[in-house]
């Protein structure tokens, strides 16, 4: 296999927010994987985009993309309803794959494609970067070496904007049955994080619901009806035998970054961020132990597995995600640290959970 893993990108539209604002600088960063092909929809901004970023290939057909010998792995960064067809795709042309979360639209399409990935035995990677954010790592490791002694409590919160008013090409969110909602998304990165530091609930009770049933299309004049959910609150109890609590929502108006908070019977750990915990600048950690005062923790650099300088913010955790991936595909073997499809199944469930406890308004079992 060459130095750099050959990927082939689906949904390299050099107009695309998300891909633009993380996977494009990334990948222009990283020393283990090249952009060998891309595809979009449309000649024209396939070729904009093999040119934009090198690419060798360009092709507006995803099966014809990854039937190609010349590319070892694909990455699927399209919207949630389109990423089943590509992954699925992918996988039975033995090409491993990353997509983005959520995996599928739903949790029988998540199933599918993980029951499918492992028959044909190859790597998968699913974007729920919070599991390689340097500090929320060394958060956990603080944790399990006992920095806070017994967790007795822990509370997540993080309030995104979520504007009333949008262009049409942004309304289609709106429809819950798509996948993509801050149940899913917002909600799913957050309480994704502070299962992976403190271990997973084993009671929950539920409160999801849509506080803002409609919005204003701006190019349109038109107001459409909402169904997606914008307000997550979760209480639990944890296997570890600690009290738990997240809210996550889309506020019309200043919304806030993400908090995270751990109380232990000999301290506190807290860890801050300007977006969520899978985006933004580097998560900030602060602990106090035996002590009412918070103290900025330092990072060790052995949680960072990227180069040197390599670009912060968004591109920052997807550059950590693509190198555990490329150690995936050299080696054969999937890094304990990576998030794969297993990973996302797991999170679809729990998010189902969550749904089901909401809607019969009662505490439930995980698992």
């Amino acid at each position: 296999m060459p130095n750099k893993i050959r990927l082939g990108f689906v949904g390299a539209n050099v107009r695309s927010v998300w891909a633009s604002q993380s996977h494009f600088p990334a990948l222009a960063a990283s020393p283990d994987v090249e952009m060998t092909a891309v595809c979009t929809t449309r000649q024209e901004t396939a070729e904009a985009a093999r040119k934009a970023f090198g690419a060798k290939l360009a092709f507006t057909d995803f099966r014809a993309m990854v039937a190609s010998p010349e590319i070892d792995a694909v990455a699927v960064v399209v919207r949630v309803p389109s990423h089943y067809e590509p992954t699925k795709a992918a996988i039975e042309a033995d090409k491993h794959v990353y997509t983005e979360w959520p995996l599928g639209r739903t949790t029988a399409e998540a199933e599918e494609l993980a029951a499918l990935a492992r028959a044909k035995g190859v790597r998968t990677a699913v974007g729920l970067q919070s599991r390689v954010s340097p500090a929320l790592l060394h958060m956990k490791e603080q944790i399990e070496t006992g920095y806070v002694g017994e967790v007795l409590s822990c509370h997540a919160d993080c309030m995104r904007d979520g504007a009333l008013e949008r262009p049409s090409s942004r309304t289609w969110q709106r429809d819950v049955t798509l996948g993509a909602n801050p149940l899913t998304i917002a909600n799913g990165h957050v309480i994704d994080a502070l299962r992976f530091v403190v271990g997973d609930f084993t009671r929950v009770s539920a409160m999801v619901t849509t506080q803002s049933k409609q919005w204003l299309e701006t190019d349109t004049g038109k107001t459409v009806e909402v169904t997606s959910p914008d307000n997550i609150m979760v209480s639990g109890k944890l296997a570890r035998g600690a009290v738990a609590s997240v809210h996550v929502a889309a506020v019309p108006w200043a919304g806030g970054g993400v908090r995270m908070v751990v109380y232990g019977r000999d301290g506190t750990l807290v860890a801050t961020g300007n977006v969520s915990t899978q985006r933004g600048e580097m998560l900030r950690l602060q602990g106090a132990k035996r002590s009412h005062e918070l103290s900025d923790l330092p990072i060790p650099e052995r949680f960072s597995w990227v180069p040197a300088g390599f670009p912060a913010g968004d591109p920052f955790n997807v550059g950590q995600m693509y190198a555990l991936f490329a150690e995936a595909v050299r080696t054969g073997k999937t890094p304990d640290k990576l998030p794969t499809f297993d990973t996302a199944v797991d999170l679809h469930r729990f998010l189902d959970t969550l749904r089901w406890s909401s809607d019969e308004g009662c505490e439930l079992a995980v698992g």
